[in-house]
């Protein structure tokens, strides 16, 4: 018998071991706060970050971590591996493994039915498409490199918008454009996405994410009272009535205004003579 045990292990298996299991338990979505701004990112590089039902709850999760965090005040939503999100994962459909599919509570995508009472900007790297395309709506800005690409590309395949994409579409670049988008599934470059007002800023490859995180630097070093109210009061213009949203934006406003007289006798006081 050799003196060495059968059951024992070489340095090369015990590493390809450990690999394997870090990879069966990577997590799906990461999340860090870096100062005052928060990063969360699907971490399914090899899927295009699709999102299938447990990356959707872990999305959530992570807003809902976000939402309640009181030192993170802007959010930076992105992609590991240079894509920004596939959109659902037809794989995992395709087995009968559907995200959820209730018209109340958590979004087939996660997060995309939870109003965040803070800032949201998406770092869109390749592809935003689908429920990719979605959850980019659903940010407040987004930040597109030069050759993103967006597009309803679930028209192919027969899968409707169901997680808010027709209603933010439409708010966001308006009914013509946005039903030549739905209707046609076709692909829009960054630079068309931008002309459109589907995006906000185009930056050159590889930049997206530090030009995400610089924005949300700018967001979150101003007063934050009165930029959570304005926000609130413009996605409520967005989607309510005019009589209610001038209302909502009344009542949203006013807690802030002491913040705004500390302002104002800033302002007096380093400009007496204007």
């Amino acid at each position: 018998m050799s003196s060495t045990s059968e059951t024992s292990k070489s340095p090369a298996s015990i590493s390809i071991f450990y690999l394997l299991v870090s990879a069966m338990i990577a997590e799906l979505v990461s999340y860090c706060r870096v100062g005052k701004i928060c990063k969360i990112f699907i971490e399914r590089p090899s899927h295009k970050n699709a999102v299938d039902r447990n990356t959707a709850s872990e999305l959530l999760a992570a807003f809902r971590k976000f939402e309640d965090d009181s030192e993170a005040h802007v959010c930076v939503l992105g992609g590991a591996g240079g894509t920004f999100c596939a959109g659902a994962d037809l794989k995992s459909i395709a087995v009968g493994q559907t995200n959820r599919l209730e018209a109340v509570g958590a979004g087939p995508m996660g997060p995309s039915r939870l109003f965040v009472d803070k800032p949201i900007i998406a770092a869109v790297q390749g592809h935003a498409v689908a429920g990719g395309l979605e959850l980019a709506l659903w940010a407040d800005l987004r930040v597109a490199e030069e050759s993103s690409v967006l597009g309803v590309f679930c028209r192919n395949v027969g899968v409707p918008l169901i997680d808010g994409g027709t209603i933010r579409l439409v708010q966001a670049i308006g009914l013509s454009r946005a039903l030549d988008l739905i209707l046609t599934g076709r692909a829009v470059a960054a630079k068309e996405a931008h002309q459109m007002g589907l995006v906000n800023r185009v930056v050159p490859d590889g930049e997206g994410v530090n030009a995400a995180m610089s924005l949300a630097k700018t967001l979150s070093e101003f007063p934050q009272a009165a930029l959570r109210a304005d926000r609130r009061s413009a996605h409520h213009f967005a989607y309510m009535s005019m009589q209610s949203a001038l209302i909502a934006e009344f009542t949203n406003g006013l807690p802030s205004l002491s913040e705004g007289v500390v302002g104002a006798r800033n302002f007096s006081s380093r400009h007496p003579k204007l």
